[in-house]
């Protein structure tokens, strides 16, 4: 097999292309300026235009077939004794160059934007339990209300009654009204679509996810669908440049809460009391318990189910997939991990706090 210079000279651009990210991820506000305000709105509007239409994922398509390439790399590497190994090697890691260089150009440089607080000029500080209690509270005191609305009786658990498509058009509807008063979470050519390996999320744990190279919001359709509304909007809000999940989450409990529909409020405030009561519990266990008893015997139904439908899916791969992606965020600059996840409660707070929420109730 002979050396091909292209694939050399690729291979060789993966670890200056490493480097170079290590010296872009130092300067926040230049990727805030000039790609995620600046080049980062017209891809990503370029990529939903032209795959938005399609009944189905090609980014799940495409996924699957860079599986099935790398698992026939490796079958032929073995087959053949490791024969022209270094040549292959080449390669592969020509081919990892490429799709790096996609992966941040078409949508990663957003995890090294300035931070969404700064962006909404939230003054973040550390919070006590104080504040957190009482966020908390009104927030259940919301969650209560809709729930209520929803049923009529605040011991029956919410039913959603949307398909998936439906929601996806819901959404937008959000994000419209969102953009009145945040314009810079404004959202523009749907391109979100049920994921065609919702089966395999599920065993791993996953509600969604964004694929960057096609810019396609996969949502996981088997997930209980009183979450959907904030699963969606949290794919969405990966869509318009915010790639950190504490980000996503906010802005998507953002988008569902400015939606008009009952059911879409009501997902946004059962995600907020999720990441705020799982904040409590962990600072003071027995005011977790006070709280829990002032929520509606529907919702604590509706919590059980979701538990239950996750439990029944549990496997030993899902820790593994856990640990993976885990290191995919640390590597990207969310320095926690999975825990990052949590930190929603921070932006929870800050906008709960301010004027704002107040205008719009």
């Amino acid at each position: 097999m002979k050396w091909n210079k292209t694939h050399i000279y690729l291979a060789i651009f993966l670890p200056i292309q490493m480097l170079l990210m290590q010296i872009v991820a130092k300067n926040p506000a230049f990727i805030e300026q000039h790609y995620s305000k600046g080049i980062y709105p017209y891809i990503s509007s370029f990529f939903r235009i032209i795959f938005g239409w399609i009944p189905f994922s090609i980014g799940d398509v495409l996924l699957a077939f860079g599986l099935f390439m790398f698992l026939r790399f490796l079958y032929r590497l073995i087959t053949s004794r490791f024969k022209n190994f270094f040549p292959k090697i080449i390669h592969f890691t020509a081919v990892l160059s490429v799709v790096y260089f996609c992966f941040y150009l078409f949508w990663g440089l957003n995890y090294y934007r300035e931070p969404l607080a700064k962006n909404l000029n939230y003054q973040q500080k550390k919070y006590t339990t104080k504040q957190l209690q009482k966020v908390t509270e009104n927030i259940i005191v919301e969650l209560n209300k809709y729930q209520l609305k929803i049923t009529k009786n605040d011991t029956v658990k919410v039913y959603n009654p949307y398909q998936p498509e439906k929601m996806y058009q819901m959404a937008v509807v959000g994000y419209s009204n969102l953009a009145k008063d945040f314009p810079q979470l404004s959202y523009q050519f749907s391109s979100v679509k049920s994921s065609l390996m919702s089966l395999l999320q599920t065993y791993n744990g996953t509600s969604g996810y964004l694929n960057p190279l096609t810019g396609e919001a996969q949502v996981n359709d088997k997930i209980p669908k009183t979450s959907y509304p904030t699963t969606t909007c949290h794919e969405m809000a990966h869509q318009i440049g915010f790639a950190a999940e504490n980000e996503a989450n906010f802005v998507g409990f953002l988008a569902a809460n400015y939606n008009n529909d009952v059911h879409f409020k009501y997902a946004s405030y059962r995600m907020a009391f999720g990441y705020c009561i799982s904040e409590i519990r962990k600072r003071d266990a027995e005011l977790s318990k006070e709280l829990w008893q002032t929520v509606h015997k529907g919702i604590i139904k509706d919590f059980n189910n979701s538990y239950d439908f996750w439990q029944a899916y549990k496997n030993p791969f899902e820790p593994l997939v856990k640990k993976g992606y885990n290191a995919y965020l640390k590597a990207n600059k969310q320095t926690k991990g999975v825990q990052s996840y949590n930190y929603v409660v921070d932006l929870l707070i800050s906008y709960f706090e301010s004027a704002k929420v107040n205008s719009f109730s």
